[in-house]
Formats: structure tokens, C-alpha cells, sequence
């Protein structure tokens, strides 16, 4: 994969049109599960994720595929790609770059650090401490790194792939809320069924499928797709449905789902709509991509019954369409 796409790449890159866009992403998750078996929603959840200029964190146990997903996308595309293994002792110069003097030219060299790559993989995010993680956050927000008061832009496009364990929580360290409202979508893995067990396993017994997967995209075109479902129509009507849901997260947790939250759902279900081929969002995109947009924003009430996908799931069977 090419390591030279400078931010400036996608700046002349017109939006294709929506059959282009659909079958871009149709292609991506094909390829992909090539290696990942048995999750095809996770699959296209991710890939709507970056065709919606959003970043996805993936939480599960260790060693059901989180780290080899994040890398099947990231090959599935001609672009850079970097990874990250957060450490309790990993700087945020490791993640952003560093200045470094130069005793030839009597200067400070900038030499960036993994963050300037399209595909970032954060792998273990949890592990490192807060002040780590935080080096991930101007970039996720504004496609910038500010390093000694220079701001430089990240590569176009540029998407932040998270991992993190559900387990050994005394050893690592919680997101703070405003890094996982980054997070366009929180996914989960699970174990495979026993019959997909078994073709993994078959699959693995030589070379592992990751080795030989090809692109099947360009990152030129990977822009253009996101263009065009930055186009897709969205009515007021589908508005109002959306700003309803988040009012109702926001009555009936201790915190609610922000306006963040609120515009990455929309992102989100307009690249939904335009997997399925169409140029304007329905209710129907919203709800399909409400649970993973929205659940790890909220906060539920302290003593309540009720976990964040049930509220989110609660609010989709309550609030009028």
C-alpha cells in the first residue's frame, strides 16, 4: 500500500454518483470478508462508518477479531496505513510526532508520527493513559495535529480504527466521555457461531487469507464516495426524527446523546441510504444505525434497569416517526 498520499490528495476529487458509492462499499465488505467470517453486520457497520468520515472503536474479548478486522478494511484500500499498540508507557509524541534538531541545518525536522497515515489503528486504546489518548483527539475532530504550535492536516481521507478489551479492567484505562463521542460507532465482535468457528479454522490453516487480501479501492475513489453520501438528501422531516431521539436519551439517562452525537447519526444513515442505492435518507436508515451510533454516548441513570442500547432501543420503539 502507498505510503505518500499527502492531505491535499482528495482536495480536486469530484463525488461520485450513489450506484458508485453503494458499490464501493459493497466491494470493501465482500474483501473483507474474505478474512472476517460470520459478521457481515459488523462489517458493513464499519465500512458506513468511513464512508461516513467517521471513526469506529471495537470493544470485545481478546482473539475474536477486532485487530484483524480494523486490518482486512485498512487493506481493502489503496492508502496508508499505520497502527498504534497502546502502552501504559506510549507518549503522545509516539502518537503525533515529534520535532527533532537537525545538527546538519541548525533546525527542528518534524518527523510525524503514526497519526499522519488514512487508516489509523489504535489497538488497545485502553491501555494507554489518558493523556495518551487524548493526542488522538484534535485529529478524530478536526483532520489536524497541532505539534509546538504547528498545526499540520492528516492525510484525506483519515479514519481512526480503535480497539479495546471487555476484560482486565483493572488494567487499563476508561475512556473519557469526550473521546468516545469521537467515536462514530462502537461495535462488537462476539464469539462465532460454531459453524463459522470451523470455517475460520479452515481458512487459517495455511497462510492466513490477510496476507494475500488486494485492494479493491483507491483512496481517490474512497473520497469521492464520501462526497457523495455527504450529499445524500436529508429532509427535515428525518431531522426533527433524529433531534427527537437524542431529546429522549437526554430526559432518561444521566447523560444523553450530544449534538455530536446527533450529527454522527445522520452521517451515519446517510451512508446507509447510500449502500442501498438511494440519494435521500428514510426512518428506516436512521433506526438501522441508531443502537451502535448512539448507545456509548449515554450514560443511564444511576439504579436504573435499563443498559444504553435498551434506552437507545427504547427510544426507537417510542419516539414517533
Amino acid at each position: 500500500m502507498s505510503d505518500n498520499l499527502t492531505a491535499e490528495a482528495g482536495g480536486d476529487v469530484d463525488p461520485a454518483d450513489v450506484e458508485a458509492a453503494g458499490d464501493l462499499a459493497r466491494r470493501v465488505t465482500e474483501n473483507v470478508e474474505r478474512v472476517i467470517v460470520g459478521h457481515h453486520v459488523v462489517v458493513e457497520h464499519l465500512v458506513t462508518a468511513v464512508l461516513a468520515r467517521g471513526h469506529v472503536l471495537l470493544e470485545d474479548v481478546p482473539g475474536v477479531g477486532k485487530t484483524m478486522l480494523a486490518r482486512a478494511v485498512s487493506r481493502s484500500v489503496d492508502c496508508s496505513f499505520k497502527r498504534v499498540q497502546f502502552t501504559p508507557d506510549l507518549l503522545p509524541t509516539d502518537v503525533t510526532g515529534v520535532n527533532v534538531f537537525n545538527q546538519k541545518t541548525r533546525e527542528f525536522d518534524f518527523r510525524p508520527g503514526p497519526i499522519f497515515a488514512n487508516v489509523v489503528l489504535a489497538d488497545e486504546i485502553n491501555r494507554a493513559p489518558p493523556k495518551t489518548q487524548s493526542a488522538l483527539l484534535e485529529a478524530m475532530e478536526e483532520e489536524q495535529v497541532t505539534v509546538d504550535g504547528t498545526t499540520r492536516r492528516v492525510p484525506d481521507p483519515f479514519t481512526v480504527i480503535a480497539t479495546q478489551n471487555s476484560v482486565e479492567r483493572d488494567r487499563t484505562y476508561e475512556l473519557p466521555a469526550a473521546e468516545l463521542d469521537r467515536f462514530t460507532k462502537k461495535l462488537h465482535l462476539g464469539y462465532p457461531s460454531e459453524a463459522d468457528e470451523s470455517r475460520v479454522l479452515a481458512r487459517v490453516v495455511g497462510e492466513h487469507p490477510i496476507e494475500s487480501l488486494e485492494p479493491v479501492t483507491t483512496a481517490a475513489d474512497l473520497v469521492a464516495a464520501r462526497r457523495t453520501v455527504a450529499n445524500v438528501r436529508v429532509e427535515d422531516a428525518v431531522r426533527e426524527y433524529v433531534t427527537r431521539l437524542a431529546r429522549y436519551t437526554r430526559e432518561h439517562a444521566e447523560l444523553g446523546v450530544s449534538p455530536r452525537g446527533s450529527i454522527a447519526l445522520l452521517r451515519a444513515a446517510q451512508a446507509r441510504a447510500a449502500l442501498d442505492g438511494r440519494d435521500y435518507v428514510v426512518p428506516d436508515d436512521v433506526q438501522r444505525e441508531a443502537v451502535v451510533t448512539l448507545a456509548h454516548r449515554i450514560r443511564p441513570a444511576a439504579g436504573g434497569d435499563l443498559s444504553a442500547r435498551d434506552l437507545v432501543q427504547r427510544a426507537l420503539d417510542t419516539v414517533d416517526v
